[in-house]
């Protein structure tokens, strides 16, 4: 422990940390360790190769949840203790939330309901029945695997698998709860607080570590993914971290100048200015009025600005129009005039 990686950081303890890990390997093991009396250094590497050298051997009290892991990384080799391997942790859990554009906005904690394996409440996760506890089982003696050895001459071959009487648990419960049956987990349903990252977007997916199944026998739980679905506005339309809304002014409010209330996603109203001379289709700029950013500050809200124009008019507004167009010395008056409804000029 002295000289593992994460507690020595000078160059040369690494590979100090790989000859002990492999020295606790050889001397853990009677039938290694007798090779190694016999024949030496040399013996070992010529009778094991270095994956067998490490298989069976348990670093399970050394402290160090990863231990396999990193004895793996190391020496280049893919095999898990297989007592450690059947306490595989729990399965992962996908949930769905539909989210409006106000929820991202505010930002706030949401809840989402989930039906997922916890630790029995019943035998605290143990899965033996409450006055019973699991016992040691005897085959393997809690080791969770069993030897195999095989001789062809005088050849000698030795196999670690998982005890085929404990399933590699170590443990055998003679009377299961009757809750959890014995595995130690038990449904039930929760109710879970969601934060809303900024800039969340329709199709993400949250991860939230540790709220998946739990896992049997003691085994760490998956973890629990939530996929964002965000409903359609009826007022609003999502442009990135800008929404877009649409408004209406009349052709002469256009011209002229003026002011109209707009909503926003906070639940108000506020004053748009639409200046004189507006075209129609022109956007319109309410800042920091849009939707949050995980990169920057708030986006806008773009107000789109449609002009409408006049389908039927009194005659006074036609000339007034006609005058102000024969003012302005374009064609709308001489237009009014072939079609015949240009008013007669006082």
């Amino acid at each position: 422990m002295a000289y593992h990686p994460d507690r020595n950081k000078d160059p040369s303890a690494t590979e100090k940390f790989k000859q002990i890990s492999e020295a606790y390997a050889v001397l853990s093991d009677v039938d290694k360790r007798s090779q190694y009396d016999r024949y030496g250094y040399e013996g070992i590497h010529q009778t094991y190769s270095q994956e067998d050298i490490f298989r069976g051997a348990d670093f399970s009290g050394f402290g160090f949840e990863d231990f396999d892991d990193l004895l793996n990384n190391f020496f280049g080799f893919g095999f898990r203790n297989p007592r450690r391997a059947h306490q595989s942790r729990g399965s992962d859990l996908l949930a769905e939330m539909t989210l409006t554009l106000e929820d991202i906005y505010m930002g706030k904690p949401l809840n989402v309901e989930v039906d997922r394996y916890e630790r029995c409440q019943a035998c605290s996760g143990s899965g033996a029945e409450v006055g019973s506890a699991p016992i040691t089982c005897p085959q393997c003696g809690g080791r969770g695997q069993v030897r195999i050895e095989r001789r062809t001459g005088m050849w000698m071959s030795v196999q670690v698998v998982p005890c085929s009487r404990c399933g590699g648990r170590g443990k055998l419960i003679e009377k299961p709860c009757h809750v959890c049956r014995g595995r130690g987990i038990a449904r039930k349903k929760q109710t879970v607080e969601i934060t809303i990252p900024p800039g969340i977007e329709d199709g993400d997916r949250l991860r939230v570590p540790g709220l998946g199944n739990a896992g049997e026998s003691g085994a760490p739980p998956g973890d629990l993914y939530v996929e964002i679905a965000i409903k359609k506005h009826p007022t609003f339309r999502r442009m990135g971290n800008d929404v877009l809304l649409e408004t209406t002014v009349s052709m002469s409010q256009a011209a002229l100048g003026h002011s109209v209330r707009v909503p926003t996603l906070a639940g108000d109203t506020v004053e748009l200015k639409v200046p004189p001379g507006t075209q129609p289709e022109t956007l319109l700029r309410l800042k920091g009025k849009g939707l949050p950013s995980s990169k920057s500050s708030r986006g806008d809200e773009l107000i789109r600005v449609h002009v409408t124009v006049p389908t039927k008019m009194t005659d006074k507004q036609k000339k007034l129009l006609a005058e102000f167009e024969n003012e302005s010395k374009g064609g709308l008056f001489r237009l009014l005039k072939r079609t015949g409804n240009a008013p007669k000029l006082m």
